[in-house]
């Protein structure tokens, strides 16, 4: 792991550059299952099903997941679990409901008034990866949003294993979180199917969740012209601004909670604290020994990074360059910290609060811009799922007020259908 000591402003955009795959060389590819689940649907899933998610052909009669495969998983998931399920639901629940919209009415001008009315998107897709570890928690942060936005429809796709059958523990976040219909499908040819629809699998609106680099070209594409999508997304990352308050042992901590997610995941710890990063290297070092994944962490090190800066204002400057999807704030002054951050995802403050909270039961949404999109993007939220309709309405002595000005602009910009509009009404009156 590289240790960069008082680097220039010059070197700072280069030190954010982020391990990202450019997922446009994936586009033929991609474009090709695309085509094929398009054209010939179920058959087409099933078929890739088979050749990337190794399944056994003789165990996989339906894509969708059937209630008495529901009534099993139940069955098979611990009860400690269950319990902390249900819990983190409540508090994603709590938080996304407290951000309902509330429009009201305004008049612009006398006789004109407008307003806006919030609308939940009609059908979404969730998508949630398989790989090395059943992401049960995105199905909550994703399923619960959507139900408390009022999507009739949630539809959930998730790769299945070599045995044909979802983790039960995603089955059963699903069930407690109101998913409409569950799908035996990962990848591509998932987002295929939520995108242009199959005999099974329903046509959705909006496709949300993350996903492996071909994940996310299949749903870069389909969002060109078919449906809409959360937000780009690129491989995990936290920051962490420490000073010498801060225990080293916690900031490996939240080092190596994220590093573990992926090999192309990355941390970076900034600082003014010369001091402190001996101590940070030794505790990441004797904390990644005893990880289960250290395979995989180890290899996220690798371009993860220690920078040292001169002094407060230049950890917050080079903060908001990089614009991290999570920010962990372990210093004196976190607080005063906070308030100067303008690009991050997710903002965890404090030496008690680890990103892990937010990942799963604090209540906060984890599904959050990477790759430097914090600078123009929000993570999920209940907004999300809506949109919004405006509406106007205008009197007689409205038009009579604001249809001069409209005359005006109109024929300014050589539109007469546009000033005719006004002037056929205004010659009534």
């Amino acid at each position: 792991m590289e240790v960069i000591k008082y680097p220039s402003r010059e070197e700072w955009a280069s030190l954010a550059q982020r391990p990202a795959m450019d997922v446009t060389a994936l586009f033929d590819t991609v474009r090709t299952v695309l085509d094929e689940v398009r054209r010939e649907g179920d058959a087409a899933v099933i078929r890739y099903e088979e050749k990337f998610d190794k399944i056994d052909p003789s165990t996989f009669r339906s894509l969708r997941v059937s209630e008495q495969e529901l009534l099993e998983a139940e069955e098979l998931v611990a009860e400690d679990l269950k319990q902390a399920i249900r819990r983190a639901k409540e508090n994603i629940e709590t938080f996304h409901a407290s951000q309902r919209f509330t429009g009201k009415k305004v008049e612009t001008a006398p006789g004109v008034t407008c307003w806006q009315k919030a609308v939940a998107i009609e059908k979404v897709g969730l998508y949630i990866p398989g790989g090395t570890a059943p992401l049960f928690s995105t199905v909550l942060m994703l399923a619960v949003p959507a139900r408390i936005a009022g999507c009739r429809e949630i539809v959930l796709c998730t790769p299945p294993g070599k045995d044909g059958k979802v983790h039960p523990a995603i089955l059963f976040a699903a069930k407690v979180a109101g998913v409409s219909k569950i799908f035996k499908a990962g990848g591509i040819q998932a987002i295929a199917a939520m995108a242009y629809g199959t005999q099974s699998v329903p046509k959705v609106y909006k496709i949300f969740g993350p996903g492996n680099q071909y994940v996310t070209a299949a749903k870069q594409l389909v969002s060109l012209k078919e449906v809409a999508i959360d937000m780009p997304a690129g491989p995990s990352e936290v920051e962490v601004i420490a000073d010498e308050s801060a225990n080293p042992a916690f900031i490996a901590a939240d080092f190596l909670s994220q590093a573990e997610h992926g090999v192309d995941s990355q941390a970076m710890l900034v600082t003014a604290s010369e001091s402190i990063v001996e101590g940070v290297m030794q505790a990441i070092k004797e904390q990644l020994d005893r990880l289960p994944r250290k395979e995989i962490t180890e290899k996220s090190l690798s371009h993860s990074r220690i920078i040292v800066l001169k002094d407060r204002q230049e950890v917050i400057d080079f903060t908001n360059l990089y614009a991290p999807e999570h920010l962990i704030i372990q210093t004196a002054d976190y607080a005063a910290i906070a308030g100067q951050i303008e690009n991050a995802g997710s903002v965890f403050m404090g030496p008690y609060t680890p990103e892990s909270a937010g990942d799963y039961a604090s209540g906060t949404n984890h599904t959050l811009p990477t790759n430097g999109y914090a600078k123009a993007y929000s993570g999920v939220n209940l907004d999300s799922f809506i949109k919004k309709i405006t509406f106007q309405e205008i009197t007689a002595d409205g038009i009579r007020q604001l249809g001069g000005t409209i005359q005006t602009m109109a024929a300014n910009e050589q539109l007469e259908a546009h000033r005719n509009a006004v002037t056929i009404r205004l010659n009534t009156l």
